[in-house]
């Protein structure tokens, strides 16, 4: 069933959305910092949050349904990649705040300004500690090589964080050679692909492989909980992002911009601002285990002790733009 929800933040009911006072938020992100975050927004400016929640494509296909008639404001979703389909789906709109474009690195902006990256999230090489050493790992196109035959877990094809990735590699690498690359990566896979980025990482600490492909945030929750099990999963693992010598960390964002027909644009725009600052990204993105798009941001705890990475130079925008390429390129390889 299709998770639609509506969240008020106040006793009104979301009757008026064109009311002065209220921003409505369309959000595939389902997080309590984010709720956390909202009510802070409201208790600063007094301006209410109207919250539906759903995944991308079921937002996405709302808004276009809704037309015009759209009480959407704002659009909240991750990946890159979803971010152009909601661009080129034309439920977006040019956000024309100066601000966020000088205070946001380029890398991080959609070139025609549809929309902004919020929180960073890298896609790190997981490995078990007993049968890898951190020096054996390099890059992500060298876990095509013939020493990790039988050794690498990863997620289907068509989840778009490898969707996205693959994306990344046609950028910089060329289809030809991203080909060849993925179909050797292929040949290297344990088990045909399966599970979510934390079964990824229960697998590699099990020893069902030795390296794996997994979201950071997806192991700094393991080291977090509460669940003695999880954080024993956690213990046997350790994380590697791949340095710029070899292309660079695999950085994608989660991201957000204002709906095509925004019935309260300045309240929109007020928003995405103040999800830009300081204080907000403390919450959106570090209180989610996710890197901050802002420089400065302390990050102590489990995001300092993974330590620093080099982000690969690559607009984020491209995964969108090349991820029919990489569809088709991971189908011919037989990424399944």
């Amino acid at each position: 069933m299709s998770r639609i929800l509506i969240t008020f933040f106040s006793l009104f009911i979301f009757i008026s959305c064109s009311h002065e006072n209220v921003v409505n938020i369309y959000s595939s992100r389902h997080y309590d910092t984010d709720l956390e975050l909202y009510k802070k927004f409201t208790e600063d400016t007094g301006i209410r949050i109207n919250l539906i929640e759903g995944t991308s494509d079921e937002l996405i296909e709302r808004i276009r349904n809704e037309g015009i008639n759209s009480p959407a404001d704002i659009v909240i979703t991750v990946d890159a990649g979803r971010l152009w389909r909601a661009k080129e789906a034309g439920v977006l709109q040019p956000h024309g705040s100066g601000q966020l474009d000088q205070i946001i690195a380029e890398e991080m902006l959609d070139p025609e300004g549809y929309w902004i990256g919020l929180s960073q999230r890298t896609r790190a090489l997981i490995y078990n500690k007993d049968n890898v050493a951190p020096d054996d790992l390099k890059g992500y196109w060298e876990l095509a090589g013939d020493e990790w035959v039988g050794r690498l877990c990863v997620r289907s094809s068509n989840n778009i964080y490898n969707q996205s990735l693959v994306a990344s590699l046609i950028e910089s690498r060329g289809e030809e050679q991203t080909e060849e690359w993925a179909s050797r990566l292929v040949q290297n896979f344990a088990r045909p692909p399966q599970g979510g980025d934390t079964d990824q990482i229960r697998a590699v600490a099990a020893g069902l492989c030795d390296v794996a492909l997994a979201n950071h945030y997806y192991l700094a929750r393991l080291v977090q909980s509460e669940n003695d099990a999880d954080r024993e999963v956690a213990s046997r693992v350790g994380i590697h992002f791949p340095s710029a010598e070899y292309g660079g960390t695999h950085v994608n964002i989660s991201g957000a911009g204002i709906a095509a027909n925004s019935p309260n644009r300045g309240n929109a725009v007020r928003f995405l601002e103040y999800l830009a600052t300081r204080e907000a990204q403390l919450i959106f993105a570090v209180g989610n285990y996710e890197f901050p798009v802002l420089e400065g941001i302390d990050m102590s705890g489990v995001l300092e002790e993974f330590g620093e990475y080099e982000g690969h130079s690559i607009n984020v925008a491209v995964y969108g733009t090349n991820n029919p390429r990489a569809i088709r390129l991971m189908d011919r390889v037989g990424w399944r």
